[in-house]
């Protein structure tokens, strides 16, 4: 299960909500698994016909400023931003001007090819491993996985350069994609997460920073942005 980040890339979002709603993800496929890297999937078929109101050249989604978006930052050194902290419940870097959300572990972003591309959507991939924090600021983030990542993360690796699937015959099968918000409502999943403004989320950071339970003989002082991930759980 996928949130998504329209907060961050709206065009890029919105082509993704157009692309599930047209079904163009069903029967597509997982054409590449880099280990420590990112699980990468796209559509069925790259040829179809563009659902209406589809954007072929997104803007470079990447960053965006810092007004309105209840930043706040975590307090501690950040080795990829000036500042690091959390904005509208995501995890990002600031410069103090603009921020950007953080290629963390479950990051959901949209392939692209080189520059000037931005990706249109057709090709998203998951971080499933060590935060690729030189990421940041160069692909659009679309969204976070809230469930299911410990599938995501078992994939096969694989055997190819930077991690693809050198057969079709390894390619790993979308069964379907859909909207969460176009399921009826008793089939609707029940997900909660930790509002990053509440007192709870605080003390959440500060035990993350300062680990006091009897296994740790020193504590770290201090914590990375991606070492601080946005607690969820699926209530069932």
């Amino acid at each position: 299960m996928i949130e998504l980040a329209p907060e961050f890339a709206p065009v890029h979002v919105a082509n993704v909500v157009r692309l599930a709603r047209a079904h163009a993800w069903d029967d597509g496929a997982v054409i590449r698994v880099q280990d420590n890297y990112v699980v990468q999937w796209r559509v069925r078929d790259e040829k179809a016909a563009l659902p209406r109101g589809f954007v072929e050249h997104p803007p470079a989604e990447y960053d965006r400023p810092v007004p309105g978006t209840g930043f706040r930052s975590l307090g501690y050194p950040d080795s990829y931003a000036p500042m690091a902290g959390i904005a509208a419940g995501w995890g990002v870097g600031s410069d103090g001007k603009r921020i950007w959300p953080a290629q963390c572990y479950g990051a959901v972003g949209v392939a692209r090819d080189m520059p000037p591309d931005t990706g249109d959507g057709r090709e998203l991939y998951v971080v499933n491993g060590e935060a690729p924090r030189q990421l940041d600021r160069n692909l659009a983030v679309v969204g976070r996985v809230l469930v299911g990542m410990e599938e995501l993360a078992a994939l096969p690796r694989g055997t190819g350069p930077l991690g693809f699937y050198t057969d079709a015959r390894q390619n790993i099968q979308i069964k379907n994609v859909m909207l969460v918000a176009d399921l009826p409502l008793a089939e609707q999943p029940n997900v909660q997460t930790m509002r990053t403004e509440s007192h709870s989320f605080g003390a959440y950071v500060a035990a993350r920073a300062a680990r006091k339970d009897p296994f740790f003989v020193h504590a770290a002082r201090g914590v990375a942005l991606c070492n601080v991930p946005i607690p969820s759980r699926e209530i069932r």
